[in-house]
């Protein structure tokens, strides 16, 4: 076993892809036509959606940092949830599909 820690080993294992990864992911989050703020909470909203703990973790904090307050947090994190169940009322469909094909 190693002593490692996982990101260790990784960046060990594929030291130019972690440095590409890490720089590809500090331009993202940069301001741009959108500023940083309102990436971090696009981020907190597909973290949810992704149901990553880490990236929910980071990108939370990712958007304290950036100012944003706990009630555009929680709104973010609304707009994911109504995005996940909208997939199960868009796929009913299919649903019905199934039982008209019998």
């Amino acid at each position: 076993m190693s002593e490692k820690s996982p990101g260790q080993r990784r960046k060990s294992l594929t030291p130019d892809v972690e440095q590409a990864w890490r720089e590809f992911s500090r331009t993202v989050f940069q301001d741009g036509a959108l500023d940083a703020r309102t990436k971090q909470l696009i981020a907190v909203a597909v973290a949810h959606v992704t149901q990553c703990p880490d990236c929910i973790r980071n990108h939370v904090r990712g958007a304290a940092r950036e100012e944003a307050t706990e009630e555009q947090i929680m709104e973010a994190i609304w707009v994911a949830a109504e995005m996940r169940a909208g997939g199960a009322v868009a796929h009913s469909r299919r649903a019905f599909e199934a039982l008209d094909q019998d």
